[in-house]
């Protein structure tokens, strides 16, 4: 297609687009209560799915899924009080990453998905330690002039059609995959995105457990 698709390093990374649905207890993080995920290749011109998973996941006691949460995603207590466990969940996706291969997660609005991985991440040590790509910052600087970059706006941006299950894991990452790769399109013909270092520099975030930590002045 253009100079960033032709990057030897685009070219070797697998984007995994990762969406999770959540409860929001008062006093802790957001508890994963569903996640989907789909494994995208670049190769001779075209995407290829390399991979998907998605699973409901029982949240803790102490973060029951709420009338409001329902309302949201559709899903209700009693189809999360058999799902499996965060545990059982995130650590077979984890191991689903393999050593030495090339990943970056994308999502929309990635400081939720970072922040939900980086405190599961006793269950998925290989998945937190992988940097994210942010359709957002990627979107203002391909797509200027929106009026907000929710993703509502950006699938009427680019004519890609509301899911019958929006807010569910599996449906919202097929659509923010589509958003995605027309996002990549776009940045095909665009000076400033010529090879994964600038789509990094420009989308990129770091993941919570790649970032340095700071010492305490007086460490001895």
């Amino acid at each position: 297609m253009g100079a960033l698709t032709d990057d030897p390093a685009f070219q070797a990374t697998t984007f995994v687009v990762i969406d999770f649905e959540t409860t929001t207890p008062s006093g802790y993080p957001a508890q994963p209560i569903e996640v989907a995920a789909l494994a995208l290749r670049y190769e001779k011109g075209m995407w290829r799915e390399t991979g998907r998973s998605t699973s409901l996941i029982r949240p803790p006691a102490f973060a029951p899924v709420t009338p409001a949460d329902t309302a949201q995603t559709g899903l209700t207590p009693e189809q999360l009080r058999h799902a499996p466990t965060p545990a059982d969940v995130l650590g077979a996706l984890d191991r689903r990453f393999v050593a030495g291969n090339q990943y970056l997660l994308v999502a929309q609005h990635a400081a939720t998905e970072a922040n939900v991985i980086h405190h599961q991440r006793e269950h998925c040590p290989a998945l937190a330690h992988v940097d994210f790509l942010d359709t957002i910052p990627l979107a203002k600087h391909l797509v200027p002039g929106l009026a907000n970059y929710k993703l509502d706006t950006l699938l009427a941006r680019f004519s890609i059609q509301q899911p019958a299950d929006r807010h569910r894991a599996y449906a919202d990452v097929d659509v923010t995959a589509q958003v995605f790769t027309r996002l990549i399109t776009a940045a095909d013909g665009s000076p400033q995105l010529s090879d994964l270092a600038a789509l990094v520099k420009i989308a990129g975030r770091t993941a919570k457990c790649n970032q340095p930590v700071q010492s305490g002045l007086f460490d001895l």
